[in-house]
């Protein structure tokens, strides 16, 4: 089953881009999903195994880096192509 997942960070920092630069590229560096940013979120799309098992590897990584940090996740399944 395909799903979307659109997912935003909000680092609890004051320099807070560079945190949110690295999980995108984290997340892009998975070849099986389709990550496409926009200026409020970021977009992945794939498998739903594949999606959450990326969301599971960089939300740990990202928590165990950033000393506070909050994610926002909605995720849609069977989502229209495009």
């Amino acid at each position: 089953m395909r799903v979307a997942v659109d997912i935003s960070l909000y680092p609890l920092d004051e320099d807070f881009i560079p945190p949110i630069k690295d999980v995108i590229a984290r997340l892009g560096s998975h070849g099986s999903l389709e990550v496409v940013t926009n200026p409020m979120s970021t977009q992945v799309r794939g498998e739903y195994d594949d999606v959450m098992s990326a969301l599971q590897k960089e939300i740990g990584i990202t928590f165990e880096n950033l000393p506070k940090a909050v994610f926002a996740i909605k995720i849609l399944n069977n989502p229209l192509e495009g």
